[in-house]
């Protein structure tokens, strides 16, 4: 996260100061996850799932055009789809 914030030019105490921020929302996050999954599984299951979609939404909204842009050919996306293939195979195993 920092290295892109440094090298768009963002000064060195600003970058320092968002790495910060960040990390202390992951952390309250982490400790409100851990209460509410400690309810139930089906609670863990719901949250994972929700985490894995927008995983998902991130992946195909950003990196597979900037792939596609990148490197102009069919290789990226059918290496994209091979690996959805795999993660959906390897979740069945």
């Amino acid at each position: 996260m920092a290295v892109p914030m440094k090298n768009g030019g963002i000064a060195s105490g600003k970058v320092i100061l968002y790495v910060i921020l960040s990390g202390i929302t992951t952390g309250i996050g982490a400790f409100f996850g851990s209460i509410i999954g400690s309810i139930s599984f089906s609670v863990i299951a719901l949250c994972l799932a929700f985490a894995a979609g927008a995983m998902l939404y991130i992946v195909t909204g950003e990196l597979i055009p900037e792939a596609n842009g990148l490197y102009k050919g069919r290789m990226s996306a059918i290496a994209n789809i091979l690996g959805f293939i795999i993660g959906i195979i390897a979740v069945r195993i």
